[in-house]
């Protein structure tokens, strides 16, 4: 029974730790995932403040020797 009980003590011990690396890992996604997210927001700031404020039609973008 003793034999039982300590192999059950091991096997929890090896859970908690397992369970403690997985939790570690999912918040260094998360952090990255927030990171990601500021970054695009950042690009389509940086995309939107780039474009002409007029718009434009595709007769605009016609080469001149048409």
């Amino acid at each position: 029974m003793d034999d039982r009980l300590t192999e059950l003590e091991i096997k929890a011990g090896f859970a908690e730790d397992l369970l403690e690396a997985l939790n570690q890992t999912v918040f260094r996604q998360q952090q990255q995932i927030e990171q990601l997210q500021r970054e695009v927001r950042a690009l389509r700031q940086q995309l939107q403040e780039s474009m002409p404020a007029e718009s434009r039609s595709l007769r605009d973008e016609i080469p001149p020797h048409y």
